[in-house]
């Protein structure tokens, strides 16, 4: 190994201040921060926004206001992120497989290039909700009344290509049950049509269901295991169904933010997610905080979205 000189070294250090990159303090936001959601006020997704934004104020020093723009299964929203002047000030809430299937599926007017990535914050799984006085008595006599009567089950979900409609089409491809799908902005417009008997079942995540489950009935989850949260609901795949599917949701900016911002957002998210206030926030509402670094989570991202174009070239789901 070469020896450096003391003279050398005095040098260098004599110089180092006259190369010191511009950004020589962490960036500090001068205004608010729009936080901007996909999907309806009242919904999972929404809701883990304002949960998350309010323990994030403080680490960033100015508020963060979150603004619903719902529609096209959370497109507009992402778009109108992507699209946003990449200054620090507006930045979205993914909501997972959306994110990635919306390009796949259609021509969309965003794709994963149109994105700085800050970080995955949380999981949660998905389920079949019933309303608590439905016949429908569990999965099984679910898929049972699907084959006996083809599309006479209508089942709702918070719109095409996301993680509702999704595991209804790997019911579908696994059982050979066919249903109708109905397709919404959110979890609140489902829950008043399937309470109001417009649907038989409706698609919905744990943390969507258990903070206000009067009336409906959960009875099977997508997840790996049983939740925490919901320690009685059998998941698909107890019973026989190898069908993971979440609701994943982070934290992005419009692509060609500075670099000095990426990474004092990626900061201040980090340091949010490992504090157990915001844990128990989440928690309170049956939600998990599950922090992944933004290099990590686009990484995994990318790897999905290609694992989602390939099923679509097998079996275009927009078609059930």
């Amino acid at each position: 190994m070469p020896r450096i000189s003391r003279r050398t070294a005095l040098s260098a250090l004599m110089v180092a201040p006259l190369a010191a990159p511009a950004f020589a303090s962490p960036w500090r936001p001068e205004r608010p921060i729009e936080f901007t959601v996909g999907f309806a006020a009242g919904g999972g997704t929404d809701i883990v926004a304002r949960l998350f934004a309010r323990h994030l104020e403080p680490r960033l020093g100015v508020p963060i206001t979150v603004v619903n723009r719902p529609g096209a299964g959370s497109e507009l929203g992402m778009t109108y992120v992507a699209r946003a002047r990449p200054d620090g000030t507006v930045m979205g809430l993914t909501n997972m497989p959306a994110f990635v299937t919306i390009p796949v599926e259609r021509r969309a007017q965003y794709n994963l290039d149109s994105f700085a990535f800050i970080g995955g914050i949380m999981t949660d799984p998905t389920g079949l909700v019933v309303r608590a006085d439905s016949p429908i008595r569990d999965v099984p006599d679910l898929i049972r009344r699907a084959l006996a009567d083809p599309e006479g089950i209508i089942v709702s979900t918070s719109g095409i290509g996301t993680d509702d409609h999704l595991l209804m089409a790997m019911i579908s491809e696994a059982t050979g049950a066919r249903f109708t799908l109905v397709h919404y902005n959110g979890a609140p417009i489902q829950r008043n049509n399937l309470m109001g008997g417009h649907v038989h079942v409706s698609t919905m995540s744990v943390g969507e269901v258990m903070p206000n489950p009067q009336g409906l009935r959960f009875i099977g989850h997508a997840g790996r295991s049983r939740s925490r949260f919901a320690p009685e609901t059998p998941t698909l795949i107890s019973l026989g169904l190898d069908i993971e599917m979440y609701s994943e949701r982070g934290i992005v900016m419009p692509a060609g933010t500075p670099r000095p911002i990426v990474e004092r957002i990626r900061e201040a998210v980090a340091e949010t997610a490992a504090d157990p206030a915001t844990r128990a926030t989440f928690e309170a509402q049956f939600i998990e905080v599950s922090y992944e670094p933004g290099p990590q989570w686009e990484a995994r991202m990318r790897s999905t979205q290609s694992r989602y174009a390939e099923l679509w070239r097998r079996s275009p789901w927009i078609q059930g």
